[in-house]
């Protein structure tokens, strides 16, 4: 017999193949004959004391059926066997009494589980086999300290992977078996490639039995790059205690800031980050009544301010530099603002732009132009039918506007420069009652995600003259919806007010959305990424509880 080959302990003979017997190998195969022929006095050597189950003959032992590794076996025996075992697991330090063991072998057991320094103590084995038995988990110090160790099988088991660096420190290892063993070859496995590719032992390895595209794979023939491992999370960072229902990043003075409008509070807060603490601090605050946006922008140098608000009439205020308090500019269009939902700026031809959604039913959305000293209405967009989102984008190099509103489809409208208006230009078909629409670029192709609070939300593609259907996400309560460019990383964040957010990562070969994790932030209105020092953040606003902001962290899973 080589070894390498399994043995069938079905059978009371073990058969030897022409290559003849290996030496190691020898001691084992005369205790088993021993053992089955029960007889032949010539050949008998002397027996020593064994514990029940056992059969001792000179330095090698012979254990069939035991409920746990033998106690009471000589201490200076070489050779030890396990057949048909019916214990479980092997714990820390289970061969403490038998240190001089050169061979170790586990057959046709019901063992499932080898524990860390299951064989400490062990410093002249050589020959490890655990084969045919039911192995599906081992811990990764479970073969510590064996230095010495030359040939390990663990052929024939139910492992599905193996846990990283199971073979560190085995420096003297020359051969390893694992075939016959259903591993399921994804990035708990690329470890074992990896060390492949690096060992100067033989290995005898099998095949993969999943993930499905690589069924039937020899793990021989797997190469460092058919592993996709590195992921994303987001994770909590910061917890601010209170509600809000708008969050908008902005630059200023060559560092990036915050706005965020607290209804319940009455203000809007400007928030830094605190290099000192590490963590987000606010440094100022324009008081005001039931704010439903602030729009921070920089005009001219100087920083303005726009909050919106239910009550008390929506204003524009600017940042004093001396005092670095902020002082209210204008009241934004008092007879034609009666209640603002969102703001959206931009510029166009060189003028700064504000649009301003109006919810109300006697109410119409408004562009207003920056006139030098203040904001003044340019053109009534949408009267009557009580919009809810503006968003500004470009549509194949044409500034564009995207009106959602609860009463009709989404509208797009695009700029005509010689009426230096917005004309209307196509509405989004099959798609009533969206609440919000955010868009982004994915290789130079306009997306949109559509918000629709019961139904289906949706990303679409603009496909020259319409928006086109590319996916859609099912909503129960979903306020948001949210795409982020974080790094090479592109996500959409459905908020729910029911149950958990759901984050998306754009996978590119599929060209859709798959699901990476879940947010719990209680009834979000907004997301916002923000990149401090090489630090990326999402900012969640919460309408019922503390706004929350999550750091952005990068995960080896073959780690």
């Amino acid at each position: 017999m080589l070894l390498g080959q399994t043995m069938d302990w079905g059978s009371p003979w073990v058969a030897v193949g022409r290559g003849g017997l290996c030496r190691a190998c020898a001691p084992l195969l005369v205790a088993v004959l021993l053992l089955a022929a029960g007889s032949g006095e010539r050949h008998r050597a002397p027996r020593r004391k064994c514990p029940i189950s056992c059969s001792c003959i000179q330095d090698n032992a012979l254990c069939d059926r035991t409920d746990g590794v033998p106690r009471g076996l000589p201490p200076d025996i070489t050779s030890l066997s396990l057949v048909r075992s019916g214990f479980t697991e092997l714990r820390e330090g289970s061969f403490l009494q038998t240190p001089t063991l050169q061979l170790l072998l586990f057959t046709a057991s019901t063992l499932g589980l080898i524990r860390d320094d299951a064989f400490v103590g062990l410093l002249h084995l050589e020959y490890l086999f655990i084969e045919n038995n039911k192995v599906g988990s081992i811990s990764k110090n479970a073969l510590r300290g064996l230095k010495g160790l030359v040939h390990l099988s663990l052929a024939h088991n139910q492992l599905e992977t193996l846990p990283r660096h199971l073979f560190r420190g085995l420096d003297a290892l020359t051969h390893v078996d694992l075939r016959g063993n259903p591993f399921h070859c994804d990035c708990r496995i690329k470890w074992l490639v990896e060390w492949l590719d690096s060992t100067n032992a033989s290995a005898e390895l099998g095949e993969c039995q999943g993930p499905t595209e690589l069924n039937g794979t020899r793990l021989s023939q797997l190469h460092l790059q058919d592993f996709d491992c590195i992921t994303t999370a987001l994770a909590l960072f910061q917890s601010l205690p209170f509600q809000a229902l708008s969050v908008e990043p902005f630059w200023y003075q060559g560092e990036q800031h915050v706005a965020i409008a607290q209804p319940f509070a009455g203000r809007c807060s400007l928030l830094e980050w605190d290099h000192l603490d590490g963590a987000f601090r606010a440094y100022a605050s324009i008081n005001g009544s039931s704010p439903v946006a602030c729009k921070p922008l920089v005009v001219e140098g100087r920083l303005l301010v726009v909050l919106a608000q239910l009550a008390g009439g929506s204003h524009v205020w600017r940042r004093e530099e001396d005092t670095g308090h902020f002082v209210r500019l204008q009241e934004l269009g008092p007879q034609r603002i009666r209640k603002p939902n969102a703001l959206a700026s931009f510029r166009v031809d060189g003028d700064w732009f504000l649009a301003v959604a109006d919810s109300s039913k006697a109410g119409a959305t408004t562009l207003f132009r920056w006139g030098g000293r203040g904001f003044y209405a340019h053109q009534a967009l949408h009267a009557w039918h009580r919009d809810t989102h503006v968003e500004f984008l470009e549509l194949a190099g044409r500034p564009s506007l995207i009106l959602a509103s609860s009463s009709q489809r989404p509208v797009v409208y695009q700029w005509s420069r010689p009426g230096r208006a917005f004309l209307r230009h196509t509405d989004i078909p099959d798609m009533d009652d969206v609440y919000a629409v955010k868009h982004f670029r994915l290789r130079g192709d306009v997306y949109i995600c559509l918000t629709r609070f019961i139904g289906d939300s949706k990303v679409m593609r603009w496909e020259g003259s319409m928006f086109r259907d590319v996916q859609h996400m099912p909503s129960r309560g979903s306020m948001v919806f949210q795409p982020l460019g974080i790094g090479s990383h592109r996500y959409a964040v459905l908020g729910n007010d029911y149950s958990f957010s759901q984050v998306y990562r754009y996978d590119a070969r599929s060209g859709l959305f798959v699901h990476l994790q879940e947010l719990n932030t209680q009834a979000p209105r907004s997301f916002a990424h923000l990149a401090i020092h090489q630090r990326d953040f999402v900012f969640a606003a919460s309408f019922k509880g503390d706004t929350q902001i999550y750091r952005h962290i990068t995960i080896d899973l073959s780690a």
